[in-house]
This record gives structure tokens, C-alpha cells and sequence, in this order.
């Protein structure tokens, strides 16, 4: 016998798989094929051919008809367009990234934060012969990333809570793992204003974040340096502290004018 909780349960797991096939398809570098995207979600081949079917018959995403591969359609260009403007806080706070990039040679990315982790919005490249790149739509850890650290020292009371309560996976030996280590580690965070996660979530690298705020004093993203832990130490230079500090400052500056010009100040 079904119970009644059983259909939206479903429903649900329903909605998140197809919008997890059409956001492989929009992050992805080039189209993409039914192979793709059914390793990348975890589904049947099959499975994921009836995902993109429905979202190919919505006008979601287009294929090739010679290579038979999956790339965006024009109905979310659409809904983009449909979008109240101002909203795009990658956009807003490119000036200022870019700057932070031709200062330090590092790459620079702009995160914001989901339930899953910190979302990467935008990135710049840095300028250096060997780059450390990471896939704008990537998600980063909380608890191992300098962008997470970042929320959860200055976001909501219970994301570390939460945190705290959840699995953390070591995805290297430096990673912060225990709760009472992150806790602590948190807590230093907020002292300093900044975050840094040497090598806990790839092995020499490290990134630099500090938070970004809107208006109101929220926190709505974080700003980061990353490089190899050659280029960004443990203990981070003084002068990279200053760009990043100075980088999350303006971006804050950017989105408070943003807001300004969207309520007709």
C-alpha cells in the first residue's frame, strides 16, 4: 500500500533529477551527450534521456542534430531575460575582481552561498604562467573551503550548526574535519575577518575569502584569491590580506550602488 507522503517524495526526487540534468548541460565547457550527463547526475542512459527529452520538448535545451549533443535552449535565455535586473551580483562585482587579479596575479573568484556549499558565480583567471582555475557552477564544501569558512563564520547562526550536526569528508589530511577543530576554526575566522583553507580541499592549493555584505548587513557572497600555497601561504602575506579585504569592501560598495540605481536613487 502507498502512503500518501510517497508521491511527493517523488515528485520531488523527480524535480531535483531534472534540474540537475539541466544544470550539467548549462555548466558544461561544450555540448554534451546522453553518456555525459548520465555520469554526471547518476542516472540510466535511459533515465537521462527521458530528462532531456521533456526539457528538450519545454525548449530548455536544444540538440545537434549531427552530434546528437545537448547544449541550452532558448527558454532559458528567455527566463534570464525575464529576470528582474539588477540582480546579477557576478556582473556587478567584475570591476572589482578584475582589479584584485591585476594586483596579486591571482585568480579571483566571487562565491554565494546554498545549502549544498559555496556556490562559484563568477572567476577571473589570474596571471600567472601556471593558473589554479576553478568551473564557475562548481560547488565548494563549507567546512573545507575558504569561501565556506567564510559563511559560516558570518551568515546565518544555524548553517554551522548544521554543519556541525552533518558528515564532513577529509578530502585531504589538512582538511577540518572534527567539530570541535572547525568550531574553533570558525572562531578565529570572525577575529580576522578573512578565511583561508591550505590544502584541505586539494593538496597545494589555497584560497583567501572575505565576506561580502548587502545592505542590510547580510552576507551574500564571498570574494577569494586562490593559488598554490606557494603563492598564498598558510599565513597569508599582509599585502594579499589587504586585496582581499579591500576587493570584498567594494564589491560590498557595488551591490549597496547597485541597489541604489534599482530603486531609483
Amino acid at each position: 500500500m502507498t502512503s500518501e507522503s510517497e508521491p511527493a517524495r517523488s515528485g520531488v526526487q523527480a524535480a531535483d533529477t531534472v534540474l540537475a540534468v539541466l544544470e550539467t548541460v548549462a555548466y558544461a565547457e561544450e555540448p554534451v551527450g546522453v553518456t555525459q550527463v548520465a555520469g554526471a547526475v547518476g542516472l540510466a542512459k535511459s533515465a537521462a534521456f527521458r530528462h532531456l527529452r521533456t526539457l528538450l520538448d519545454r525548449g530548455y535545451v536544444v540538440q545537434d542534430p549531427t552530434t546528437s549533443r545537448f547544449r541550452l535552449g532558448p527558454k532559458v535565455f528567455l527566463l534570464g531575460r525575464l529576470a528582474p535586473s539588477g540582480h546579477d551580483l557576478a556582473t556587478t562585482v567584475q570591476p572589482a575582481m578584475r582589479e584584485a587579479r591585476d594586483a596579486s596575479g591571482l585568480g579571483v573568484l566571487t562565491t554565494t552561498p546554498t545549502p549544498q556549499g559555496a556556490f562559484v558565480l563568477a572567476t577571473v583567471p589570474g596571471t600567472q604562467a601556471i593558473d589554479i582555475g576553478v568551473r564557475v557552477g562548481s560547488s565548494l564544501a563549507l567546512h573545507a573551503s575558504a569561501q565556506g569558512k567564510v559563511f559560516l563564520a558570518f551568515g546565518p547562526g544555524g548553517l554551522l550548526d548544521r554543519v556541525l550536526t552533518a558528515p564532513r569528508p577529509g578530502f585531504t589530511p589538512h582538511t577540518i574535519t572534527g567539530a570541535a577543530d572547525l568550531t574553533a576554526e570558525i572562531a578565529g575566522v570572525r577575529t580576522r575577518g578573512y578565511a583561508v583553507a591550505p590544502e584541505e580541499v586539494l593538496l597545494g592549493v589555497n584560497a583567501l575569502a572575505a565576506p561580502v555584505y548587502d545592505p542590510q548587513g547580510a552576507v551574500v557572497a564571498s570574494v577569494a584569491l586562490v593559488g598554490s600555497i606557494q603563492h598564498i601561504a598558510q599565513e597569508p602575506d599582509a599585502r594579499l590580506v589587504r586585496i582581499v579585504l579591500d576587493l570584498a569592501h567594494r564589491a560590498s560598495r557595488l551591490i549597496a550602488g547597485s541597489n541604489g540605481r534599482r530603486a531609483g536613487i
